[in-house]
């Protein structure tokens, strides 16, 4: 490791979490903190106090203080394209000349919705969201969690190009009181536009007057949504430097925004932007996010884990570790530093998970008993999403506290091996009061400025994203030129399935 900082972590001996809150009393107060709705638990990681004055040594090492002060300047922090990462302006956190922008073109998105909930555009009942990557994954986590079956409108969000997906959702759909949210950031999104011309042709087979008038533009590039056909009072801007994984709090928020109503869609900004000034100004003892980066290097860096998992144990919030799979993976998933050199070691790990108590009958064995370390987050609600029998919400607690505890306690059993438990093994408990609008948007901030603290701490750039892009070339060059000089592997597959076109 060529980092002196990561060297010297790395040669700390590991604690024993079995006996660690009896070699330490003090140390859940050490490794708790409650920042607005949120309380964030680590004191059953690894995480000692030798362990935390080396990382904060890192984090001096590798600029932290400044690089985040140019995040939040809207310098030119994605180095590799030139430009900033402005999505803390989209919450009023920022420079003060792209949070006047970002509120310009929400009064831009207020006014088209209330011109909807007007019926200026029709009675519209159902919402076609169509996009991909963060184009949907952030209005699909907003919606499902907030909205649930009690939304003001059927929202359905298609981002798959398989024609399965959209046909599944506009068949319940109405195509007279439809109303289609095109999300793109260039507005030329392969997958997005063929979606989007099937989406139209839908409505001009049913007979729908002006087809394109139902169109809403979620893009940064309005002029190609213009040249394709949308009005331009239909089309909803925001920033070129706010990118896709971190949209969701711009126009690409637009069906949560008409789905669950402006008050939530502010409320949501309200919490994230809490999250920002916590990010910002707390003094790094006392600082979510970076503690918590904090965490994922120990487990990836110094010890080598290959996989973090994210448990939702709440029904409400069963699409984060979607989600947090972009977020994490696009943004860290690296290989060399902002400065082109290979980094010195493990990047981003493989973030995977599902919902509790699911998991529990499903993948849990290898988290328990496996020979892979795993470190593992655990996200629950103290009040339930719904209003049935309160032991539906007290089993699913406990089943989450205590599988944290199993983790960390293990059991004995030299007697049957294969009834033992190793323990020592780590988990994180993330406990939101309620899954508000308010703790959502705080929630994903936190997840946002962990992943941008993460990319600090190993020094590589987290907003680009090449690695998508090679893919994508050959898929083109195909589709132009027909199959040309590939493995015969790749030559069989396309001859087979697509008759050698």
């Amino acid at each position: 490791m060529s980092s002196p900082a990561l060297a010297a972590l790395a040669a700390l001996p590991q604690a024993d979490l079995k006996s660690i809150f009896t070699t330490d009393p003090d140390r859940l107060s050490k490794f708790t903190l409650t920042q607005g709705p949120i309380r964030f638990d680590w004191s059953k990681t690894h995480l000692t106090d030798g362990l935390f004055d080396g990382f904060l040594k890192l984090a001096e090492e590798k600029g932290f203080a400044g690089h985040r002060d140019a995040l939040f300047a809207g310098e030119a922090v994605n180095n590799t394209e030139g430009r900033a990462a402005e999505h803390p302006a989209e919450r009023g956190e920022g420079n003060a000349d792209s949070v006047a922008r970002a509120k310009m073109f929400h009064a831009r998105m207020r006014a088209l919705i209330d011109a909807i909930e007007g019926e200026a555009l029709g009675p519209i009942r159902h919402i076609l969201h169509i996009g991909i990557g963060g184009s949907a994954l952030g209005p699909d986590l907003i919606v499902d969690a907030l909205g649930g079956d009690g939304g003001r409108y059927d929202v359905a969000i298609v981002s798959n190009v398989d024609g399965t997906a959209l046909e599944r959702a506009i068949s319940r759909f109405d195509p007279e009181a439809t109303l289609i949210a095109v999300a793109s950031k260039t507005f030329t999104t392969t997958e997005t536009m063929l979606n989007a011309a099937s989406a139209i042709n839908w409505m001009v087979e049913a007979g729908v007057d002006d087809p394109y008038g139902r169109v809403i533009a979620l893009t940064a590039s309005p002029d190609k949504a213009i040249e394709w056909g949308v009005d331009e009072t239909r089309v909803l801007p925001f920033a070129e430097s706010v990118g896709g994984r971190y949209s969701l709090w711009s126009s690409i928020g637009f069906p949560a925004a008409l789905a669950l109503g402006w008050d939530a869609f502010e409320s949501l900004l309200e919490g994230a932007a809490a999250m920002d000034r916590h990010f910002r100004l707390s003094d790094p003892r006392q600082n979510a996010p970076l503690i918590a980066a904090f965490v994922d290097q120990y487990y990836a860096r110094v010890l080598g884990c290959q996989t973090r998992a994210l448990f939702a144990y709440d029904e409400r919030l069963r699409l984060l570790p979607s989600y947090l799979q972009q977020l994490e993976m696009e943004s860290n998933g690296k290989s060399v530093t902002r400065d082109g050199t290979p980094v010195d070691g493990p990047t981003a790990p493989i973030t995977w998970g599902g919902v509790g108590t699911d998991a529990q009958h499903a993948v849990f064995q290898l988290l328990h008993q496996g020979t892979i370390l795993t470190p593992v987050e655990f996200i629950a609600s103290i009040e339930p999403g719904h209003a049935l029998d309160p032991a539906h919400h007290r089993a699913l607690l406990v089943n989450c506290f205590a599988q944290g505890a199993a983790l960390m306690r293990g059991k004995d059993n030299a007697a049957d091996p294969a009834r033992a438990y190793h323990g020592n093994r780590p988990s994180t408990t993330i406990l939101l009061d309620d899954v508000t609008p308010e703790a959502l948007g705080a929630l994903i901030a936190f997840y946002e400025h962990r992943t941008f603290a993460n990319a600090v701490l190993m020094g590589i750039n987290p907003f680009d994203q090449f690695g998508v892009e090679l893919g994508k070339e050959i898929a083109r060059s195909i589709e132009a030129e027909g199959p040309k000089g590939f493995d015969p592997s790749t030559m069989a597959l396309i001859d087979l399935a697509l008759g050698g076109v």
